[in-house]
């Protein structure tokens, strides 16, 4: 039998993707920790001496972990949907190996934001095929279903991704060059060429949390135009960082405080989707220790 420093050791080489497995199915940091240590414990419990590949049993252990973890949050889901914005990772915006390492590694807010959307069985089909290559035969027990019916969950799912996410320009200097005219205009109150730089069906979502008025969902340039002009009031500053492996901004109000933090999807020149975290309980709980060194 597997000496417990041997485990320790296995499960620390595998720690990385479990968590980001984790965190694509659930959205959420401290969730996906949770989720990552259940399957530490289940682990510690569990004679494995007679499993071949340990990393696809973690993975699967921690699929099986967080589909419970979706069916319960279904159930009792209180806050709209359409304003919810999942946990982002902020990263620096000037390179460096960690960081490097992460956005190897990342995934956008904007299909963060449809994953929320999906029907559990179909989230887990979709992020363990399409994003981390397991079979349908290694799905199908996870979920219950056959081959076949594991198939057709990551599919509908795959469709709905195609028609709601939208696929942000890869390179992150145009990103960059964007998101600095977008600052420059707020900051200046220039909404003409403010609106330059917004497609002209942007859809801008905000997450206040339990802060009365501060969720919302908004369409249209000139409704985020009317959105902008009230915040440029407030003497934010602004830091340039990377949310999920796009360009970003860490906003602060003056004596400090942690305001928000903006995810931006850029496609063609143009900001089509903002989604930003506003919800203070959950900016307390960020780690910013990657922008803070």
């Amino acid at each position: 039998m597997p000496t417990p420093e041997w485990l320790a050791e296995q499960f620390e080489q595998h720690w990385g993707h479990l968590r980001a497995v984790a965190y694509r199915m659930l959205g959420s940091a401290s969730e996906a920790e949770d989720a990552v240590q259940e399957s530490w414990i289940r682990l510690g419990r569990t004679d494995v001496s007679d499993v071949e590949n340990l990393r696809a049993w973690l993975t699967t252990v921690v699929a099986r972990v967080c589909l419970d973890m979706l069916r319960t949050r279904t159930s009792r889901r209180e806050d709209p949907l359409d304003t919810h914005v999942p946990d982002p990772v902020i990263t620096r915006a000037a390179g460096d190996p960690e960081s490097d390492a992460m956005l190897a590694d990342s995934v956008g807010l904007a299909l963060l934001v449809v994953l929320e959307t999906l029907e559990p069985a179909e989230r887990l089909a979709f992020v363990l095929h399409d994003v981390f290559g397991m079979t349908f035969d290694e799905i199908a027990p996870i979920v219950d279903r056959s081959p076949v019916a594991a198939r057709q969950l990551a599919s509908r799912a795959r469709r709905r991704v195609q028609g709601q996410a939208p696929t942000s320009d890869a390179d992150l200097r145009t990103q960059r060059r964007v998101v600095d005219a977008f600052l420059a205009a707020v900051r200046d109150g220039d909404f003409e060429a403010l609106v330059a730089v917004l497609d002209p069906a942007i859809v801008l979502r905000a997450d206040g949390g339990a802060v009365k008025g501060m969720s919302r969902l908004v369409r249209g340039a000139q409704a985020v135009v009317a959105q902008a002009a009230a915040f440029s009031k407030l003497g934010l500053s602004n830091q340039v960082v990377l949310v999920n492996g796009n360009i970003g901004v860490v906003s602060r109000l003056p004596d400090g405080r942690l305001l928000s933090v903006i995810g931006f999807t850029i496609a063609g020149g143009k900001v089509v989707e903002m989604d930003i975290l506003a919800d203070p309980d959950r900016l307390r709980r960020l780690d910013l220790s990657a922008i803070e060194r």
